[in-house]
């Protein structure tokens, strides 16, 4: 049915125009609108025109709020008729977005600015990408095994609104160094205090997935005082099983098939894991010093292919705030590892969301953490 949903996307008023800001909806989520009707209200860096939609339907989802900066083409609504399920219309934005980034660049999709840069912290030279501004206490994001942080392209801007948000690559990924040291998570752990104290940032809230939750919870265990909140998205740490398949064949493809094949674990909606995305992860993996760094990380957290670090008590004991977010058809980390944990209100499920939730589902993610965020400044 996704011939009954039409992408709303950022118009182009003249040759010049790369990007435009939302500066103000007319029209409803749930309203029924015309073609040629006015939806939005776009500002440029000349001129606020009003933008008329291309069809008629029902204006299902407000994908760019106010205030937001797109590049042109970005997705900002979606118009579909009313008997289209919303989980269509959600896999129909998902699609969209990861498609539009693959073709444009992370960072332009995200609608992000600035680019990432690289610093020394230590004896380890860091890719670190910084969005935002204000008084809020500053975010952290923190990715996975084999990720880097690409892996929020569709949160970063999106939580930037109201404080710093800092994603980078920890040592062995993306753009940072190869040096895993021993690759534990306490080595990690020790590796995102030292680019805190680089940033000069006192005390953050952090989000971490996978891998880089159990950084995450690593982190507040060993400095509590620097960690204002956790935001746990199918983190490391919580029980001893990990899709084993999953990490070994991550190290080891190297062919596309192979490595798409992998990388579909990690998503319900395997229409995701696009050849550009595949292509990518193979570049990365071409790196000097990248498989064996994967291979000692492996090694030091996965032993004997389980869990080795046992994380549990940390959300237990921990006055820290935390909320947890896990997609029921993971196939990496079982969602079930994070029930008992924390109160129902703290901890959130997804329906036919895979490992990566703030890809699959990420307004979901980012309305979960905003707000969450914003109850536990200060």
């Amino acid at each position: 049915m996704a011939s009954e949903i039409t992408a709303i996307t950022m118009p182009k008023f003249g040759l010049a125009m790369t990007e435009g800001k939302i500066a103000g909806w007319m029209v409803a989520p749930g309203a029924k609108v015309q073609a040629g009707e006015e939806l939005v209200d776009i500002e440029t860096s000349k001129i606020t025109n009003a933008f008329e939609s291309p069809v008629s339907g029902t204006l299902r989802r407000q994908v760019a709020p106010n205030g937001e900066t797109l590049p042109v083409g970005a997705l900002i609504a979606v118009v579909a008729d009313a008997s289209v399920p919303d989980a269509e219309i959600d896999a129909f934005i998902t699609r969209f977005q990861s498609e539009f980034s693959e073709a444009s660049g992370p960072a332009e999709a995200a609608g992000a600015s600035a680019d990432p840069v690289l610093v020394t912290v230590g004896t380890h030279t860091l890719r670190v990408h910084e969005l935002g501004g204000g008084d809020a206490t500053p975010l952290v994001l923190v990715h996975g095994f084999g990720g880097d942080l690409k892996n929020w392209m569709f949160n970063h801007a999106a939580l930037s609104h109201a404080r710093r948000v800092i994603a980078f690559d920890l040592p062995g990924h993306g753009g940072s160094s190869k040096d895993v040291g021993p690759g534990t998570l306490r080595f990690f752990a020790d590796v995102t205090a030292q680019l805190l104290d680089h940033l000069n940032l006192s005390r953050v809230h952090v989000m971490g997935h996978s891998l880089g939750g159990g950084v995450a919870l690593t982190l507040a265990r060993d400095a509590p005082q620097r960690v204002a909140s956790l935001s746990l998205i199918a983190p490391a740490g919580l029980g001893t099983q990990i899709n084993m398949v999953f990490i070994n064949g991550f190290i080891e493809a190297d062919r596309a098939r192979a490595m798409q094949d992998v990388l579909k674990c990690l998503v319900h909606d395997k229409s995701l894991i696009g050849r550009r995305m595949v292509d990518d992860v193979l570049r990365y993996k071409r790196l000097d010093g990248v498989q064996a760094a994967l291979r000692t990380v492996a090694a030091a957290c996965f032993p004997d292919g389980r869990q080795g670090d046992d994380l549990r008590d940390v959300l237990e004991a921990t006055q820290i705030p935390a909320t947890l977010m896990w997609g029921a058809a993971d196939e990496i980390l079982p969602a079930t590892q994070g029930d008992g944990l924390l109160p129902d209100s703290a901890h959130h499920g997804f329906v036919d969301i895979g490992h990566m939730p703030q890809l699959e589902c990420a307004s979901d993610v980012n309305g979960i953490v905003g707000t969450f965020l914003e109850r536990h400044d200060g």
